[in-house]
């Protein structure tokens, strides 16, 4: 399909005065009095005392009329996404803004070796506590963190440091606020969404989109055009897309692979139309794009072009991952770790569809659950992260199994890889936004940045590790690489060991036990350099191996491997030999 200059112009209008007069005009139509909103307003906020938001013409002077200064940085191959919400990023109990966020948030990302950020809650919504995902307007950045030219300046200023940035866009619902949302805009409940039963989420309690309706079709298209070219955002995280595909949204429905899962009545046509389209629509008029579903249920195809009837996204997200480390560590001791298992859900991805693999997201954090530092050190985290508190087991067991964790999916989990906001260094507790139930309160909506920067804290070492991670992969470029190939699984040992990218990484998940002479498989003969070690003192280990050794394969056949290589091996610590 070819997208021509009218046939975008059609989509949407981008000079700004036609569009306000468009408006005008429409909402001369459809806009009673008592209705303080449009669909494609721009601007919205809440007046003081007010519940609803209102729809005001933006139109800034010229001296908070913010333009361009950067191009925008090439596509990454591999996207080391840094998953952000704004008003959460910062220690105050309370909203922090647009210009915050750029100013002290940006630099932290960029110094940590990320080169996506991926933006949540965005578009404006009504309910803060909704997570951004009840979306009331389309069309205008969230009011409660700043204005629309601030979020331009907050993008271009991550396109100048090399950052890509995402927008987490909602297409898979809406919210089912009548006075300032979509529904029931004309009066009816078949004005944008389904009628009846179909239009209403039934776990959600929005309202799903008709994708079948040519002019629905026009505004979130339009919608995804806007964000693109009005704000210089790279590309979109796809929210919700197994709700999309399947008339049961995935509610009450396991996924065992089995294809008659996947093809048959359950499925969406429609809905897989759009999101073809969509696709189709943004790589070719924008080829520096990036488009990330959000899909639990593996569909087949996700990832592959549109011309070979996929859905045509270049990666989908690894759901299941940071689902077993929650059950893992939730349910089962250390010793109980089924290592094959470990590494059947990070290996397990359809061919020549790119993942992109994370140990926890938002999800995680949420209330109701706990961050992976908070699963493993609970309370302890308030009494013994100072470095001048004694080192407990329970400490010392958490903070090397967070680093363990996070090199093991970085490295085997997928071609992409993300992190939530504050988990690189261990963020404690968990998220939960003011709402009745906690009296309003701030107190678990922030994302405490000083816990790391106090030099007597040892959240710091878990920072220095993530970034010592993203540093080595942008050198070795292994999520670009062909998949990690696994030369042992031992469940005895609990070592799990991995090629990729010229590197071996070496994991020993055993509790107590480490290994002085031990020997494994090598597909590649030669000079290895120890490159990273999660037990170097700088990422508070115990400093048990030397810095820099190097180390030669013998010819001594092990794992179906000609070579072996014969290694002191630490517990509860991973390294990463490099081929020299």
């Amino acid at each position: 399909m070819e997208y021509s200059n009218s046939t975008k112009r059609r989509w949407f209008m981008p000079n700004s005065a036609q569009f306000e007069d468009q408006a005008h005009y429409l909402g001369q139509i459809y806009w009673s009095t008592d209705r303080p909103h449009f669909p494609w307003a721009k601007y919205v906020f809440q007046e003081p005392k007010e519940v609803v938001y209102d729809w005001h013409f933006y139109n800034p002077g010229e001296r908070e009329k913010y333009e361009a200064k950067f191009d925008r940085p090439e596509k990454p191959k591999a996207p080391k996404i840094y998953e952000a919400h704004v008003g959460i990023a910062s220690d105050k109990k309370g909203i922090s803004s647009y210009a915050d966020f750029t100013n002290n948030v940006l630099p932290r990302i960029a110094k940590n070796g990320y080169n996506v950020i991926q933006l949540m809650a965005i578009q404006e919504h009504a309910y803060y506590a909704s997570f951004g995902y009840q979306v009331t307007s389309f069309f205008a950045p969230s009011s409660r963190f700043g204005t629309p030219d601030e979020l331009k300046e907050l993008i271009d200023c991550a396109h100048g440091l090399g950052i890509q940035v995402l927008l987490d866009i909602v297409h898979s619902h809406a919210s089912s606020n009548v006075a300032d949302g979509l529904n029931e805009f004309d009066g009816t409940d078949s004005c944008f969404f389904h009628g009846g039963a179909r239009g209403h989420h039934a776990q959600w309690g929005s309202r799903i989109f008709n994708y079948n309706d040519w002019e629905v079709r026009r505004f979130l298209l339009s919608n995804c055009r806007y964000w693109v070219e009005e704000f210089g955002f790279d590309g979109f995280r796809f929210d919700g897309v197994t709700s999309m595909l399947y008339h049961h949204h995935g509610i009450g429905t396991g996924f065992t692979g089995n294809y008659s899962e996947y093809f048959g009545l359950q499925v969406d046509e429609e809905s897989i139309l759009y999101l073809q389209l969509a696709n189709d629509f943004l790589h070719k008029t924008y080829p520096f794009l990036t488009t990330i579903s959000e899909d639990v249920s593996g569909m087949p195809g996700m990832c592959r072009p549109v011309e070979e009837g996929g859905i045509g996204f270049d990666f989908r997200l690894g759901m299941a991952v940071p689902d077993m480390w929650i059950k893992l560590l939730k349910e089962q001791k250390d010793e109980d770790w089924n290592i094959g298992h470990i590494c059947h859900t990070l290996e397990n991805r359809r061919y020549g569809e790119k993942v992109i693999a994370y140990a926890e997201s938002h999800d995680q954090a949420l209330v109701g659950d706990k961050t992976l530092a908070f699963w493993m050190m609970d309370a302890q985290m308030y009494t013994n992260m100072s470095v001048l508190s004694e080192r407990t087991d329970v400490i010392d067991r958490g903070m090397a199994l967070h680093k363990m964790i996070r090199l093991l999916v970085h490295a085997l989990g997928g071609e992409g890889y993300l992190n939530f906001i504050g988990n690189e260094f261990g963020h404690p507790e968990w998220l939960d936004f003011p709402r009745k139930g906690n009296g309003e309160s701030y107190q678990h909506c922030r994302r405490q940045f000083s816990l790391a920067e106090d030099s007597l804290l040892r959240y710091q070492f878990l920072e220095n590790f993530d970034s010592a991670i993203n540093d080595l992969e942008k050198k070795t470029c292994w999520l670009s690489a062909p998949p990690g190939y696994s030369t042992r699984k031992s469940e005895g040992d609990k070592v799990i060991i991995f090629d990729r990218a010229n590197c071996i990484f070496v994991f020993n998940f055993h509790a107590s036990k480490s290994y002085s002479d031990y020997q494994f498989g090598v597909r590649e003969p030669g000079k290895y350099q120890l490159v990273l070690d999660s037990d170097e003192e700088r990422f508070h280990g115990h400093a048990r191996l030397a810095k820099d050794q190097e180390f030669f394969t013998s010819p001594d056949e092990s794992d179906n491997c000609a070579q072996s290589l014969n290694i002191y091996l630490p517990s509860r610590a991973c390294i990463v030999l490099q081929k020299e």
